[in-house]
């Protein structure tokens, strides 16, 4: 491929600490050097004085959607285990590889059990070697104990991180909201917050005792991010992601029954929602990640109790992320760190630096880029968006996949 050489840019690393004007050159679809010289014939691009970072990493989507990563400066994702069929075979593991080329990398998370049934365990070294970067519960999670004992002891012993669903479904079953005024007043089957908190501590404590590596999907309460605190605190390799809509929403959102706001987790309170905010700011969440799972208008055209759980979230993930930044609570190579190195770092995968020898994936955008989310013109396969009209910051021009520029 042509050699490019991006000019004018602010470059952030985060692992690195790198922010500060340059010019990055990208050969053989390869970062080759920050600065050094441009080789001959290059193609040069100004990048206008806008931010280049790595590309973002999705760190769990149900769906591999190439035009809306592309549209949101992904170029890789985590493919979570729950597809028809689930991924709990080394053949389908490998085929869903391929689901996003040539535009996105997909490394997929394998099925924790067979069929995501929580009783009898996947060939969960086959499916390493076929590929997966990972082992999930899928959407839900095993309230089998002796299962997941069994689950982290394997996992561990073939490096993988588990990552896992936590609510309590014996408390938690069919709930669509959180327990509490809101859910009272629309008459919503609810659930107790602390179902998320008591499927934490049982899979921390697990991760304790064997050693295993556990990364909580989403952790949505301030007394699940207590527990997460301190077992890092001790010692317990445990992290943890939460989604832009669980940091920018409270369940107050769920009045008017909009379906959209019914979520996987539930939308929880606002002093909930404060308390992930502070979690991001001093550490304990190391990822932010989409949750993109595009539904279709039959899946939320229906009562609030029926309609299917899940939005569209990869196109919108970098504007909405960037809240805390606009807000003065983090800085920006602080909150791409959440976006790109730590899921890199965490899931082994390529990518998430700016190096030279790292792949060329980037992504050049604009901080302060203002726009209105439109779920009518959103380049994902549906538009079940709560963010439809919300006016945002953070505008991506470009995202390069493997030194293949897409432009937004």
């Amino acid at each position: 491929m042509t050699a490019l050489a991006f000019t004018n840019a602010r470059l952030i690393d985060p692992e690195s600490g790198l922010d500060r004007p340059g010019t990055l050159i990208v050969e053989d679809r390869q970062i080759l050097s920050i600065d050094g010289p441009v080789p001959q014939g290059a193609e040069t691009v100004d990048c206008g004085s806008k931010v280049l970072a790595p590309a973002l990493i999705d760190a769990g989507v149900f769906k591999a959607d190439a035009a809306a990563c592309l549209a949101g400066g992904i170029a890789r994702v985590l493919l979570m285990p729950d597809q028809s069929p689930p991924l709990d075979d080394p053949a389908v593991v490998e085929r869903a590889q391929r689901i996003g080329k040539p535009h996105v990398w997909v490394h997929p998370l394998a099925a924790a059990t067979r069929g995501l049934g929580g009783t009898e365990l996947a060939e969960i070294g086959l499916m390493k070697l076929a590929g997966a970067v990972g082992v999930a519960t899928g959407r839900g999670w095993i309230a089998d104990s002796g299962v997941m004992h069994r689950l982290m002891q394997y996992a561990t012993a073939f490096d993988l991180v588990v990552v896992t669903h936590a609510e309590d479904h014996s408390l938690a079953g069919d709930a669509a909201a959180t327990a509490g005024e809101f859910a009272t007043r629309l008459g919503l089957p609810s659930a107790p917050a602390f179902a998320e908190a008591l499927a934490v501590a049982r899979d921390v404590r697990l991760a304790a005792a064997t050693g295993a590596r556990l990364h909580i999907r989403q952790v949505t309460t301030a007394e699940s991010l207590d527990i997460i605190r301190r077992a890092k605190a001790r010692g317990v390799r445990v992290t943890c992601g939460v989604t832009p809509a669980h940091m920018l929403l409270n369940d107050q959102a769920t009045l008017g029954y909009r379906s959209f706001a019914r979520l996987s987790p539930p939308l929880r309170g606002e002093t909930d929602r404060l308390a992930i905010l502070d979690a991001l700011v001093d550490g304990t969440i190391d990822v932010i990640a989409s949750g993109h799972d595009p539904r279709t208008q039959e899946d939320k055209r229906l009562p609030f109790a029926d309609a299917a759980p899940g939005m569209v979230g990869a196109e919108t993930l970098l504007a909405l992320a960037l809240t805390p930044v606009h807000d003065g609570r983090m800085d920006l190579p602080a909150l791409l760190a959440r976006l790109t190195s730590n899921p890199a770092r965490l899931f082994g995968l390529p990518g998430g630096r700016l190096a030279p020898g790292e792949p060329a994936d980037l992504v050049l955008f604009d901080p302060s880029g203002p726009w209105r989310v439109d779920a009518d013109q959103m380049a994902a396969s549906s538009d079940n968006t709560p963010f439809d009209g919300m006016p945002v910051q953070g505008r991506v021009v470009m995202t390069v996949k493997g030194g293949e520029i897409f432009r937004a």
